[in-house]
């Protein structure tokens, strides 16, 4: 099997992903309590280990095929102030440190659109530099998480990094040929579990994939559907973006629905079987600031499929 070292796992949206792609985790670096109880929750056997990044003595998994992450995203997101490098909160140099400790065949993180802006060209270039210098080959590519069969538009970037011998036989994946369900099909069994006469009713309206899930900072992050613009979107798909519920509306229900963290959940792509520690703000923060699973299998599998092809190449020769 395949072998990888994750930082910033958050609740396991990427290290799922990566699992359905063929990788074993040999250790996850996660700094978040309640997100670490979320790993070990559903993956007892995983190596989970709660701490800061900035800390992380990667040299004892050296030689792991990949190193992944997906490093915070508020110092290139439009919606901050765009600080990049000067933002305290990016941990891109600490996941080059990661990489220069493991040396792994390849290396997979993802961010927000926003890095892909001009105002950080300079800095994607100097990223690009230093992953040449210790000997990889790197693109970035902007997809959807809808691209993939996630019920959700999510614009994110990826980085995409291997080693010389494999660097060839890469390719980004193909975008879905069948669209993605729409929230109401997606999430009409939820909504009308406690019997809401309006369920069939609501389906019909919320026929369109979901605007990006926010699950904020630690520091901002509420249990809330995001910021005005994204609650206006979220309203014209018959849902009350202001809170998340504990459970779906009953029967006399009038009005728009909210969220439940299972719906959320379930719109980020992850399995109904996922189970989110915490109380309900950090559960849906951890839901909000995942990665879709879908989304990163899509790309885990063209990496997996890289590095496969790149070992019998090396044999054949």
């Amino acid at each position: 099997m395949l072998t990888a070292v994750e930082i910033c796992a958050g609740a396991g949206g990427q290290a799922l992903g990566l699992e359905m792609a063929g990788f074993g985790h040999e250790a996850l670096v996660e700094i978040e309590p309640s997100a670490c109880e979320t790993l070990r929750l559903n993956r007892p056997g995983w190596n989970v280990v709660e701490m800061d990044v900035r800390g992380f003595d990667a040299r004892p998994y050296a030689g792991a095929d990949l190193v992944a992450g997906g490093v915070p995203c508020p110092p290139f997101s439009k919606a901050g102030q765009q600080l990049g490098s000067q933002d305290e909160r990016d941990l891109f140099p600490e996941a080059l440190r990661i990489v220069n400790e493991v040396r792994p065949k390849a290396v997979m993180i993802e961010n927000v659109r926003g890095l892909l802006d001009p105002v950080f060209a300079a800095y994607r270039e100097s990223i690009e530099a230093e992953l040449t210098g210790l000997g990889y080959s790197c693109g970035w590519k902007l997809f959807n998480a809808s691209d993939f069969g996630v019920s959700q538009l999510r614009p994110r970037v990826v980085c995409v990094a291997l080693q010389a011998p494999y660097w060839d036989h890469f390719s980004w994946p193909d975008r879905s040929d069948t669209p993605p369900a729409t929230v109401g099909e997606l999430l009409y069994d939820l909504m009308s579990d406690n019997g809401w006469e309006g369920a069939a009713a609501w389906r019909d309206q919320a026929a369109g994939i979901a605007p990006t899930l926010v699950g904020g900072s630690k520091k901002h992050g509420g249990p809330d559907l995001g910021p005005t613009r994204a609650k206006r979107a979220w309203a014209e798909l018959g849902v009350d973006g202001r809170g998340i519920w504990d459970q779906a509306p009953g029967p006399g229900f009038d009005g728009m629905p909210r969220l439940t963290t299972r719906m959320a959940a379930r719109i980020q792509g992850f399995p109904d079987a996922w189970q989110f520690a915490g109380r309900k703000t950090a559960a849906y923060r951890q839901i909000g600031n995942a990665f879709p699973p879908l989304f990163a299998a899509a790309v885990g599998k063209q990496v997996a499929q890289a590095l496969r092809l790149g070992a019998k190449e090396r044999i054949a020769a």
